[in-house]
């Protein structure tokens, strides 16, 4: 049976996670590397009108649809296609369109909260969390939902007070304990990307 290689990345908001996923996927080619992104799997809260799907906890791992994730990550480790759910963070909905991934040689999943689920877990060859402070994290996340989600300023820091932060120190952080690589300030760390390069390439190897 061919070897498909899966590597969490974990990691608080805006902890750079992306930026590592994107590098990884630079360097081993867009033919051998697919990355999936947690925050396309929230649940559909389409029964919901829109100012109740605004006040839901997001950072919450029961937002997630942890079923439809791992069944997805199964599939994709056997070669099998999947229809990645698209998600609309302006206005909290899954897109009627999806995503059709197929096969792969390295499955890159990357969320603040994939380390939490210990079924996920245990199907990666590799765990990696990224580790940025939390002011830097704060920052970026400000910038990119007031840019590319059309949020307020206000409704940014308040989410950030409310959910945010209490989730991220109660789910988020103490999956820090189960990465095998922990990577300070994110995919600017070249060292680190360079040492799991090195370790994905021996497992594609083995």
């Amino acid at each position: 049976m061919k070897k498909r290689i899966l590597i969490g990345i974990a990691g608080g908001t805006g902890s750079g996670k992306t930026l590592v996923a994107k590098n990884l996927f630079r360097d081993l080619g867009s033919d051998r590397v697919v990355i999936l992104q947690q925050d396309a799997y929230y649940k559909n809260l389409s029964h919901l009108p829109f100012e109740e799907r605004a006040k839901q906890n997001f950072d919450h791992p029961d937002a997630i649809d942890s079923e439809l994730l791992l069944r997805h990550i199964k599939d994709l480790l056997a070669g099998r296609t999947i229809q990645q759910p698209i998600y609309d963070f302006t206005v909290h909905l899954r897109k009627n369109e999806t995503r059709e991934i197929g096969e792969h040689d390295i499955i890159i999943l990357e969320g603040i909260l994939i380390l939490y689920n210990p079924e996920l877990r245990n199907l990666m060859d590799i765990k990696v969390y990224v580790d940025t402070d939390a002011d830097i994290r704060f920052i970026r996340r400000l910038m990119r939902d007031t840019k590319e989600r059309g949020r307020s300023m206000d409704s940014v820091v308040r989410q950030y007070k409310e959910s945010v932060r209490p989730m991220h120190l109660q789910f988020v952080e103490p999956t820090k304990r189960y990465a095998d690589i922990i990577i300070p300030e994110g995919g600017m760390n070249f060292v680190a990307i360079d040492i799991l390069r090195a370790k994905i390439a021996a497992l594609l190897n083995e």
